[in-house]
């Protein structure tokens, strides 16, 4: 635990070291979403429709850049390699850097979510329900994300193969994520896609730092 939390630490303070990386996932997120709402027709009833959607589609493209660069730096001044001698586990290394990446990056984008929403006049419940989703969203993008950083690690274009890897394994917390929203929106109910959700980002959180692990060691072979 000691480990973990000067791992925990260090990975904090070279968030705060570079806010401008750090905040390029929530500028993309406003940007996003704002031009969106901008290019199309400003009927309350079209804005409400669509915002749901719109918000998810743009938080899971700001995810990407979120991961991007998740073990990139450590890989090139060779601290990776120190991390995978230290005696804590590999697995428990990349769920602390996930974490800290999230709180960093996305936690931010989450909070702004709610400021985002009123551009589509999403109602009181949908709005409050929107950051609980991406909380538990992003989170689940984070963490799998992990993976494809790993995997793509040292590719000459990673970034690329990284957006191919991630997109499909993104589509299920994209599609009830965006459906508990809209439910809340439209009063139709949003427990059943919550859950789902819920269960989605502990399924992520449990394995994945496992599968980033294994291919950590295999890029550093």
């Amino acid at each position: 635990m000691d480990l973990a939390l000067v791992l925990f630490k260090r990975e904090c303070a070279l968030v705060l070291r570079k806010p401008g990386d750090a905040l390029s996932a929530v500028f993309f997120f406003v940007l996003c979403t704002t031009l969106f709402a901008l290019s199309i027709n400003p009927e309350p009833q079209l804005l409400r429709a669509l915002g749901p959607g719109a918000l998810w589609v743009c938080a899971l493209l700001a995810s990407l850049m979120v991961v991007g660069e998740l073990f990139e730096s450590d890989w090139r001044d060779g601290t990776l390699e120190q991390l995978l001698l230290s005696p804590l586990p590999l697995p428990a290394t990349v769920a602390t850097k996930a974490l800290a990446r999230w709180l960093g990056s996305a936690l931010p984008l989450v909070l702004v979510s709610p400021l985002l929403g009123l551009q589509f006049e999403l109602s009181g419940s949908a709005l409050l329900l929107l950051p609980f989703t991406l909380a538990l969203g992003t989170l689940a993008l984070v963490f799998v994300g992990s993976i494809g950083a790993a995997l793509t690690l040292g590719l000459r274009s990673g970034s690329m193969l990284l957006s191919l890897l991630l997109l499909p394994l993104y589509i299920p917390v994209l599609i009830f994520g965006a459906l508990a929203v809209a439910g809340a929106q439209n009063g139709s109910g949003f427990e059943a896609e919550l859950s789902i959700l819920a269960a989605l980002c502990l399924l992520s959180v449990f394995f994945a730092p496992f599968a980033s692990a294994a291919c950590l060691e295999l890029a550093c072979e």
